[in-house]
């Protein structure tokens, strides 16, 4: 994987990678953060657990995962029998690097009458010690089937979790870990260039501090964003998660104008995930060719792991109401 790039300096990325793919019956999985080359390439763009599900759905023999480590992680845990390869192994996340499985292990233990609701922006490790995985898009549908009198810890966003608590009137104990990403987001700015705008709808993701949700027409996921984006009567709408997730509403709105909130200076690049940008042509054609970097995880984590995500898919799915369900803390 470390092989010098000098000499594929003129390969041509698409035509050498579409080779490889279907020399790998590799499938390519893209999140809407990735640059726009990479999104064009890719089989499917979405969000970290439809990519995932996709994938698992489909009979190739390699996955491919174009987004962060956390989620090639979850692809690895749906579908162990498959290759799982990331462009880059230090493509993190400042949430999973703010939830070090070891102090969350030690958190639950001091506070052993709450269950663990987690959000899937986390290692598996860290999945492994919780007891329901949420989506920013399943998290409320969740939290309305968990007994108001049962005590809840939320990992690792406490922007997220903030949110849930005000609209749900929950108060859930949160940890202390944030994107680095919404966190750049600037209410100042953001107002200024609403004064500039005045009639176009800000569409946030709950990940973003109170101040810029505060601001929002509608909170959602990416792809609930993206949604309200080409749905909305709108010309011209502000969007306030990762840029990036700019080049599939301009594919399919090309009539509409969509402008990235800005970060603390205005015009700087700060709301662009750095982990992200880890991944590029030249990496994923090396992934393809050398099948490395590789996701690999011990069979008793991803069992472990992937306990609470199944949970959150048959919550997800489910029709009850809040307090049909019993008690849930669990003997971590």
């Amino acid at each position: 994987m470390n092989a010098p790039l000098d000499n594929l300096v003129q390969t041509d990325w698409v035509q050498e990678i579409k080779r490889l793919k279907k020399e790998r019956n590799a499938v390519i999985l893209a999140h809407y953060y990735q640059t726009p080359e990479i999104q064009d390439i890719a089989d499917f763009i979405g969000d970290s657990l439809d990519l995932s599900r996709k994938a698992a759905e489909t009979d190739a023999d390699v996955i491919v995962f174009c987004g962060v480590r956390f989620m090639a992680e979850v692809a690895k845990i749906l579908s162990p029998e498959k290759t799982v390869l990331v462009p880059d192994m230090e493509a993190g996340c400042s949430l999973e690097d703010s939830c070090p499985p070891e102090e969350l292990a030690a958190f639950r233990k001091a506070h052993p009458d709450h269950i663990a609701l987690t959000y899937i922006n986390c290692s598996a490790e860290v999945k492994a010690l919780s007891d329901i995985i949420v989506t920013s898009s399943s998290a409320e549908k969740i939290l309305s089937q968990i007994p108001e009198s049962q005590p809840i810890i939320f990992a690792p966003d406490r922007n997220l979790g903030a949110w849930l608590n005000r609209k749900t009137g929950r108060d859930m104990l949160l940890w202390p870990g944030s994107c680095i990403v919404h966190e750049n987001f600037s209410e100042t700015e953001l107002l200024k260039l609403k004064q500039l705008h005045p009639n176009a709808p800000i569409a946030a993701h709950p990940e973003c501090p109170a101040a810029i949700l505060d601001h929002a027409d509608v909170v959602g996921s990416t792809r609930a964003i993206l949604e309200f984006a080409l749905k909305s009567d709108s010309d011209t709408i502000i969007v306030a998660t990762e840029p990036h997730i700019i080049h599939q509403m301009e594919k399919s709105a090309p009539h509409k104008t969509f402008i990235g909130a800005p970060g603390m200076d205005g015009n700087c690049n700060c709301n662009m995930c750095p982990y992200m940008a880890l991944n590029t042509m030249e990496k994923l054609y090396l992934a393809l060719k050398n099948k490395a970097p590789e996701v690999t995880l011990d069979e008793k984590t991803r069992l472990a792991a992937k306990k609470p995500l199944d949970k959150m898919l048959e919550m997800a799915a489910s029709t009850v109401g809040a307090g049909d369900l019993g008690a849930m803390a669990s003997a971590q």
